[in-house]
């Protein structure tokens, strides 16, 4: 397995329309966020990245939404998401739309991304799916240099380890988009077929308490209470 950090930086599209059909990666991407950006409250919405912008949020309850990113439009926070200019557990909400697949350091993204939102906050994250035809073109050396092919991709499974380490709650994770070319992405085979899917996404919220308890604790909370100092036992009579 490849680290997730590497020591060259990555030039991320300034616009979905700079990729080969990147609209219609928008609008689905858009599609699967609508039921879930309804269910989101709190003060500050953070979008993260030159694509996340571009992102339709306009379902979400939350009306102070600010976008952040080095370059793109539109843009509200010019700044490195590795180094978010952001008190600590002050935002609501995280959107990282396709942030992880052009980020040199998607490890330190993340903390960066934990270190700003509140307890039982929302994390977002899409990217492509390097298991799909998606990932089989990335394998083709002449289209490697090209976008979206120069981007990085992560399985599920290695994004969702990332996720579990920091105390991440996972409430939703799926593939959609198999077929790249198409608007609706090849609508029955994504229904049937979602690990195939080119994009994937993953809706997290922040959790304080761990969702199992370590071995240690689970010793603590077993053990018994010491008898009282001069304390008699009392049995009774049968």
């Amino acid at each position: 397995m490849k680290p997730a950090r590497i020591p060259h930086t990555i030039t991320p599209p300034v616009r979905w329309a700079d990729m080969p059909w990147g609209e219609y990666y928008r609008e689905a991407l858009e599609l699967q966020l609508k039921p879930w950006l309804a269910k989101m409250y709190g003060f500050h919405l953070l979008k993260i990245g030159n694509l996340s912008a571009e992102i339709n949020s306009e379902s979400c309850a939350i009306s102070h939404q600010v976008n952040v990113s080095l370059a793109g439009l539109p843009v509200q926070v010019t700044a490195d998401p590795l180094h978010l200019p952001f008190a600590e557990k002050s935002v609501d909400a995280c959107l990282l739309a396709h942030t992880l697949p052009w980020c040199p350091d998607p490890h330190r993204l993340l903390r960066e991304a934990d270190r700003v939102l509140i307890d039982d906050g929302w994390l977002v994250l899409s990217g492509f799916n390097p298991l799909s035809l998606m990932g089989l073109r990335k394998l083709v050396p002449v289209l490697r240099r090209s976008i979206p092919y120069n981007s990085r991709m992560f399985t599920l499974t290695r994004q969702l380890d990332w996720l579990s380490l920091l105390n991440f709650e996972v409430l939703y994770c799926s593939g959609f988009q198999v077929l790249p070319w198409a608007r609706q992405g090849g609508k029955m085979l994504s229904t049937h077929f979602p690990a195939l899917g080119c994009m994937q996404l993953i809706v997290a919220r922040k959790r304080t308490i761990p969702l199992t308890l370590t071995p240690m604790k689970q010793s603590k909370a077993k053990r018994q209470l010491r008898p009282a100092v001069g304390a008699t036992r009392q049995y009774r009579k049968r």
